[in-house]
């Protein structure tokens, strides 16, 4: 039989799930990137960049719950929510970085628009990252720990323990 702490995944260094939240995250932001500029072509930029930032969070909270943090398992929903809560922050973020470029550049080319998306995303990352690893996917003694019992003497069931009429 196993122990439960051989059962328990450890939790990376720092370095190591940085590396991984890059790669993961990096690859579905890149994806991200490449799906709005297509959506973009149909709907306003903000929708599209909302439509494909929720997507993309989904999909990245359950990879960093399972390959980035360590945790192995599904992402809960409040692993979800608060994921949901640093990626508003990041689209904010994002839609901010967009609209200043709008506005200092008259007609900006696609290029220089992925570069802009691109760079404000990876610095939101770098937040978010953050708050994922020292709040989100944190793992926290549970609240109420099942202790052992001490061991005591066992008392042999007899007529006479049974009923303390007997």
């Amino acid at each position: 039989m196993e122990s439960t702490q051989s059962q328990q995944q450890a939790a990376p260094g720092a370095l190591t799930a940085f590396a991984r939240f890059v790669l993961c995250g990096g690859g579905v932001g890149l994806a991200s990137s490449l799906a709005v500029a297509a959506l973009a072509s149909w709907i306003p930029w903000a929708l599209a960049n909302a439509l494909i930032t929720a997507v993309s969070t989904l999909l990245a909270t359950e990879l960093h719950a399972r390959f980035t943090f360590g945790a192995g398992r599904h992402a809960s929903w409040s692993q979800h929510v608060q994921s949901a809560g640093s990626a508003v922050a990041a689209y904010a973020a994002t839609c901010l970085a967009m609209l200043t470029l709008q506005q200092l550049v008259a007609a900006p080319g696609a290029l220089l628009e992925q570069a802009v998306f691109l760079t404000s995303s990876a610095l939101a990352g770098v937040a978010r990252f953050a708050v994922l690893r020292l709040i989100t996917f944190t793992k926290r003694p549970h609240p109420n720990p099942v202790l052992p019992l001490p061991a005591t003497p066992r008392t042999p069931l007899t007529p006479a323990t049974l009923c303390y009429a007997a």
